[in-house]
């Protein structure tokens, strides 16, 4: 630790100043000159580009004055850089990338710009512009870009909100009702909508499609089956909206002669003979089965996010194949997804072209289909309609985890934890059709990737506080604690401690949990030996174990704190603050203050992250030293009052630091006051 508070106060000469500030000037200039903003988040594009400009001003100050930095504003610099360097990347990803997926992820963007504004915040905090030889007018400009960056909120502009909802209404109404004149897509409505975010061309169309297709690639197998059958649903409008808007490739919509061609098989239909009705129409290449290339009446998704008529692709699987046909991706699961807004635009389109739909389907299964279809409507615009998927989808699931083999099961349980990592609701229905008990199971399995997945399906239904008795009330605690001792992966054995931190945040499993003998050993081993995240998670889940007293003494008996103290002194580790929270608990019991004691490096450590530490840890290190002072006395005291560095330190808590940072650096401050005025004391 003092090796690296050393570190920055080295001479300025020494830091690398010019290229930092280089760099700076490079990346702001790039940003800056970016230009064709995209069409969505346009508000926060170009809000975040003036700021950036403004910035680039000051760099450019700075570089031309030519003196020396001082350390605090170096590490300002870098934090900007980091910053600049994400909002370069997040522009492109919205100037390169889908708009019409960048519309519906509105708030999730504009969250990501926000994020960056408030980072750029936190480092212009340790900006010392006092000490920087600029002109008043940039330094009032910094202020003010400041005090904005401080007080910014999240900012989505309503007239995208609205095109979204427009959007998912006219999805929403894609479905087939009771009512055959209901439910139609109102073309001139998508039309405004796709050109209010700049398609307005078939080649635009065709780009956006493109997108589309990138993204439900990126999607595959990370981004679950729901979202490629969303990002598909989209590919679907927006190819059967080009073939209805867009006649012939000459076509001007102004004219009176090219009117959508959906208008123009309406009318025929209704207006024409029954020679009309006879006809048979050419059918688009968007509705055509890559394998069978007939029409696909009941068109379903597989794994790799490509669609094909149940059919064709049941046939294909059922001989033996498990690849993708049209992509050769190998297929991680065999569950076939309903289409359901593609299914919608094909029924659509068999309507307006007078051509039967005639869906095979066996007689038993008649009526639910027939219900199925009357009901459906797109994952996008509908809760329920998501619900009714993510729990056919978890049913399946669940079934291949009893019965299958552990090939299947290994796919499964994949599947199930990308499914639970997506929101509360996939959670509570994954657990309503009874995974859990089966995951359970999977823990105690030979197979290292079955018993990964399987844990981390648990830590992630786990995040729904209902799913934390069912865990428990499974017995899954005994299981959980064997991946954490001796998991086949160090990823398992770190997602089961990260199981343990969810867990343990209900007070009866606390109670449970700190009760198992083994539980707390294997935390405080994978405190040794884990990679950076493992020790946070270990070290979170042993600060909510030691909130229960009398868990402390089993945490302190299991060797923790010589670890902990370790942890501190290992920047790399990234967990000063979760070892510090950990050791301030520990202190309450006569156990931990005998071994909190006993570790002679603690309290020069503790000196330097009253100074150094982040606010949490300011807080925690002056807890450990009151705490100390009170027990050990004088002898603290000394030690303190013989280190240069601790009164002003104290001190400087005593007026900017927190709330609960005041109120303790003034009570020590008292205490060393006493000390000090008692005759006998040597310093």
């Amino acid at each position: 630790m003092n090796n690296v508070l050393s570190s920055l106060m080295v001479s300025p000469d020494l830091l690398p100043s010019g290229s930092l500030l280089g760099s700076l000037i490079h990346l702001s200039n790039e940003v800056g000159s970016m230009e064709k903003f995209p069409l969505v988040h346009t508000r926060n594009v170009s809000s975040m580009i003036r700021r950036i400009k403004l910035l680039s001003s000051l760099f450019e100050e700075i570089q031309e004055t030519g003196t020396p930095l001082p350390p605090s504003s170096i590490l300002c610099l870098t934090e900007l850089f980091s910053v600049i360097r994400r909002v370069k990347i997040l522009i492109q990803e919205c100037k390169d990338g889908s708009s019409l997926w960048s519309l519906i992820q509105l708030e999730f963007i504009a969250n990501q710009f926000y994020v960056l504004v408030k980072e750029m915040g936190r480092a212009l905090d340790i900006l010392p512009l006092s000490l920087l030889n600029v002109t008043s007018d940039i330094r009032e400009q910094v202020e003010l870009l400041h005090k904005q960056a401080k007080r910014v909120e999240l900012l989505i502009d309503p007239r995208e909100i609205q095109r979204r909802e427009h959007l998912i209404q006219v999805m929403a109404n894609n479905s087939f009702q009771n009512n055959k004149n209901k439910g139609f897509i109102d073309f001139d409505k998508v039309e405004e909508i796709l050109s209010s975010i700049g398609l307005r061309t078939p080649s635009d169309y065709d780009g956006e499609i493109s997108k589309l297709e990138a993204e439900a690639q990126n999607q595959a197998g990370t981004g679950g089956l729901i979202v490629v059958s969303n990002i598909n649903n989209l590919i679907s409008l927006v190819s059967y909206s080009k073939s209805m808007i867009f006649r012939d490739g000459e076509c001007d919509r102004k004219n009176e002669d090219c009117k959508p061609l959906s208008a123009f098989l309406h009318n025929k239909v209704h207006d024409s003979s029954s020679s009309s009705q006879s006809m048979t129409p050419n059918v688009p290449d968007e509705f055509r089965c890559p394998i069978s290339l007939d029409l696909m009446r009941d068109p379903v998704i597989v794994s790799s996010g490509h669609t094909y008529d149940r059919t064709s692709i049941a046939q294909w699987i059922n001989s033996g194949h498990h690849s993708c046909p049209k992509s050769g991706q190998r297929l991680i699961h065999t569950a076939l997804i309903p289409n359901y807004a593609l299914k919608s635009l094909v029924h659509q389109w068999c309507y307006d072209n007078n051509v039967p739909v005639n869906e095979p389907t066996t007689e038993g299964n008649n009526i639910s289909k027939k219900n199925l279809n009357e009901e459906a409507i797109d994952h996008i615009s509908a809760n329920k309609a998501a619900a009714d998927a993510v729990k056919m989808t978890a049913e399946f699931l669940v079934g291949k985890l009893a019965t299958g083999s552990a090939d299947i099961q290994r796919q499964a349980a994949y599947e199930l934890r990308l499914l639970a990592k997506t929101g509360m609701d996939n959670r509570r229905v994954i657990a309503e059709v009874g995974a859990i008990p089966f995951l359970v199971t999977l823990l105690g399995s030979q197979d290292s990737r079955i018993q990964e997945h399987a844990v981390t399906a648990l830590f992630n239904l786990s995040i729904f506080d209902n799913n934390k008795l069912l865990i428990m009330a499974a017995g899954a605690v005994g299981n959980i604690v064997e991946v954490l001792e001796s998991g086949k992966t160090m990823e398992a054995r770190e997602n089961a401690a990260a199981s343990i931190y969810s867990l343990s945040m209900v007070d009866e499993c606390k109670v449970q949990i700190g009760g198992r003998a083994k539980v707390i050993p294997a935390l405080v081993g994978l405190l040794k030996e884990g990679t950076p995240i493992g020790k946070r998670d270990a070290a979170s889940a042993l600060f909510n174990l030691a909130v229960y007293n009398p868990n402390k003494g089993n945490i302190v008996e299991a060797g923790a704190v010589p670890v902990l103290v370790e942890l501190l002194m290992d920047d790399k580790a990234g967990v000063t603050d979760d070892a510090l929270a950990v050791l301030a608990l520990l202190l309450g019991c006569s156990q931990g203050l005998e071994e909190i004691r006993n570790s002679r490096a603690l309290v020069p450590l503790l000196i330097d992250l009253l100074r150094f530490g982040s606010v949490k840890g300011k807080e925690n290190s002056i807890t450990l030293l009151l705490g100390l002072c009170k027990e050990e006395g004088e002898v603290v005291a000394r030690r303190l009052l013989a280190n240069p560095r601790s009164i002003p330190s104290l001190q400087s808590l005593a007026v900017d630091g927190s709330l609960r940072a005041r109120r303790k650096a003034d009570a020590l401050l008292r205490f060393l006051n006493r000390c000090c005025s008692q005759p006998h004391h040597s310093v």
